[in-house]
């Protein structure tokens, strides 16, 4: 089993000046302690349920260039970018650099969308019905990977187009960087990771998971894919402390900004509950620091991903 560690709040301190500086130091230390993976947030605002709305937030994509520039190991990604904030083509082109910077370090992480809040803000459209938004990163995906692998692409879908579209250099990795598409909906999206994925990334208990993975096998039998093929993986808050009275400490620490995310506890629960995300059929287990708490990373680091090795 294989760890990683999501980003998905900006507040390193007081000065949002030092955002970046965070996070630099935070995924070089993730690299240099066993975790394969690093990925951030593709928003334009905080999202509910991590931090308030106008707290400071970095572009995703800019920032994973500028990580890809100062890592040499882990693979980055975001987790996961909307479809309805670029055009397809143009994240195509936007993708490639970041490979081409991080020679050859970047997973594609995609979804459908759901943010309304933030698309009234910025201007873009918002289609109500999950379908159609889905159907949206079905085709961008499709266009993306024509983008990364012909020398020009000319596509007349129902949402996007292009017409002999030029895309050099093209990525490093070959035949193209993975792409991960996010979400658990059983009836489209996960459909949609057997036709196009190599990987998936759900939520959920692990009941929740065991069970999200097998509908994603039946839609691999009838895509005819290898559902081997697919890397599964799972995104989890995680706040790891020694002991119980660690636990209560940060709940009465951290927890002033809000909920802590899924699971507070000691290492041996902790040790307990992957245990069952393992058995469930997670892969990679990513785990979303919503209070940047490096006792928790520390602590998986030299504590609990030792049981997994």
């Amino acid at each position: 089993m294989k760890f990683g560690i999501h980003n998905p709040s900006w507040v390193y301190g007081p000065d949002p000046a030092e955002a970046f500086e965070g996070v630099k130091a935070k995924a070089q230390w993730a690299e240099s302690h066993g975790f394969v993976w690093f990925s951030v947030l593709d928003h334009l605002i905080q999202i509910g349920g991590i931090g308030e709305p106008d707290e400071p937030f970095l572009e995703g994509w800019t920032v994973l260039a500028a990580l890809a520039a100062v890592t040499s190991r882990i693979r980055l990604a975001t987790l996961a970018t909307s479809v309805g904030y670029r055009n397809p083509t143009h994240l195509a082109k936007i993708a490639a650099n970041v490979d081409l910077i991080s020679r050859g370090r970047l997973t594609l992480g995609i979804g459908a969308g759901w943010f309304e809040d933030e698309y009234r803000q910025y201007g873009w459209d918002f289609p109500s019905r999950p379908a159609v938004r889905i159907r949206q990163m079905e085709e961008a995906v499709r266009l993306t990977l024509a983008m990364w692998t012909r020398p020009r692409t000319t596509f007349h879908g129902r949402y996007f187009h292009a017409e002999e579209a030029i895309l050099e250099p093209k990525p490093i990795q070959k035949p193209h960087p993975p792409v991960m598409i996010a979400g658990g909906g059983e009836q489209l999206t996960l459909r949609a990771v057997a036709r196009l994925a190599d990987a998936c990334n759900v939520g959920g208990d692990p009941d929740t998971v065991r069970h999200k993975l097998a509908v994603l096998r039946r839609h691999c039998d009838t895509a005819r894919r290898d559902y081997d093929m697919i890397e599964k993986t799972n995104i989890i808050s995680l706040l790891i402390a020694r002991n119980d009275a660690g636990v209560r400490t940060k709940h009465e620490r951290l927890g002033a900004r809000g909920p802590l995310g899924d699971f507070v506890g000691t290492i041996s629960e902790a040790i307990d509950l992957i245990g069952r995300y393992r058995e469930a059929g997670v892969q990679l287990l990513i785990n979303s620091d919503y209070r940047n708490d490096m006792e928790t990373h520390e602590l998986m680091a030299s504590e609990v991903m030792p049981h997994f090795a």
